[in-house]
This record gives structure tokens, C-alpha cells and sequence, in this order.
């Protein structure tokens, strides 16, 4: 899995809050172009985000499906933009003993053509999209906070 990881100087339960809203998604997940849906239960597993990927005319309706959720600690999700494939996306929150939290985000193609790319070139393709995805989840996070 390709890890991205951040230190920010708030709690897990407010960087969660922010993955708890499904409508904030596309604020922060890099490619994700427009929120058509979010349903109920989000993030419970099994719940999901209907959303498009890409720039239009070109984007791709798909869904992001929550596989495991532990509120203030993990959020785990299949991301789907097909045909190109699937990934594994996991969002870790671990609280320090000073009030931060390390948040690490991991994610592995793994269904359709991009499982097939060698590791280290998923990692070119995902590494500088997650980092910036990440950058914004805490921007966020953070102006929830203030």
C-alpha cells in the first residue's frame, strides 16, 4: 500500500467528523468532481457516496463504499471509478499523548488495470495525489475547529 501520513494539531474525533460527512468529500479527495448522493448511514460499512471522478465532460459516476469504520480511529473504503478500476483507501487516526493526531493514509489499487502497475510506479501516480488530498482533509479539519 502506498502511505501517505500527516501530524496535525487536532483530535482524531474532529478529523473524523470531517470523513463522516459525505457531502464534504470532493473537498477534499483529490479527482472527485461532484457528490450526486450520500446515503443515510454514511459511514457506516456498507454505506456509500455517489459521486463522479474527473473533469466533465470526461468524468466517471461511480461509488466510494465504506468497508470498516471505527468513529475517531479508522475509516476504510473501496473507491470505485470504473473502467479504470478499485482501490483500498484506509484512513488511520492515532491520537499523540500532546493532543495531535498522526493521521496515515494508505491506499492500493486493487481491482481493474491499475492493480496490475508495478508498486513503485502506483506509488508515483498515488503518492503526490494522496499528499494532497490528505493536506486538505486537515484543512479542513482544522477550520471546523477554529
Amino acid at each position: 500500500m502506498i502511505e501517505v501520513k500527516r501530524r496535525v494539531d487536532v483530535t482524531p474525533e474532529q478529523v473524523y467528523a470531517v470523513l463522516a460527512d459525505g457531502w464534504s468529500f470532493a473537498g477534499w479527495v483529490v479527482g472527485a468532481s461532484h457528490i450526486r448522493a450520500v446515503d443515510p448511514a454514511w459511514p457506516a460499512p456498507g454505506s456509500r457516496i455517489h459521486h463522479s471522478v474527473g473533469p466533465w465532460p470526461l468524468s466517471i459516476e461511480d461509488v466510494t463504499t465504506v468497508v470498516t469504520a471505527e468513529p475517531g480511529s479508522l475509516l476504510e473504503l473501496e473507491a470505485r471509478a470504473w473502467p479504470v478500476g478499485a482501490a483500498r483507501v484506509r484512513i488511520e487516526l492515532r491520537p499523540s499523548t500532546d493532543g495531535h493526531t498522526e493521521i496515515r493514509f494508505l491506499e492500493e489499487l486493487s481491482k481493474g488495470p491499475g492493480r496490475l502497475l508495478p508498486s513503485p510506479l502506483q506509488g508515483l501516480l498515488l503518492k503526490p495525489r494522496n499528499d494532497e488530498s490528505l493536506r486538505r482533509l486537515v484543512r479542513i479539519a482544522e477550520g471546523q475547529a477554529s
